[in-house]
């Protein structure tokens, strides 16, 4: 009885780690967007458009608390779900594009 116990929490812990990836690759992209230079490009680049002081606060404070909430799991389940899979921690560009949509979201708020 015990044995199964402590396979059911290595799994859990497997599942940890993996979200742990997430919330740490997640929270890399995140500030490095916070960055004035990184944000007001990124913004010109995908709306061609400068970004005014106003948006930029709004976006960093948006940013700031996606920073500190807690990972979304329903967004990146199938992510969670290979990894476990797989037992490979490495991000192909497709699956690093969940990273930015999450950005995205935020960005588009701020596109008119």
């Amino acid at each position: 009885m015990q044995n199964t116990d402590s396979e059911k929490d290595s799994v859990i812990l497997s599942v940890e780690k993996i979200i742990d990836l997430v919330r740490s690759t997640r929270n890399d992209l995140i500030k490095e967007y916070l960055k004035d230079e990184v944000l007001m490009f990124s913004y010109k680049q995908k709306y061609g458009k400068e970004v005014t002081t106003v948006k930029k606060e709004f976006l960093k404070r948006d940013l700031k608390d996606l920073l500190i909430s807690p990972v979304d799991l329903v967004h990146y389940s199938k992510l969670i779900t290979h990894i476990k899979e797989t037992n490979i921690p490495v991000l192909s560009e497709k699956e690093k594009e969940l990273f930015y949509s999450e950005i995205d979201m935020i960005f588009q708020k701020y596109s008119f």
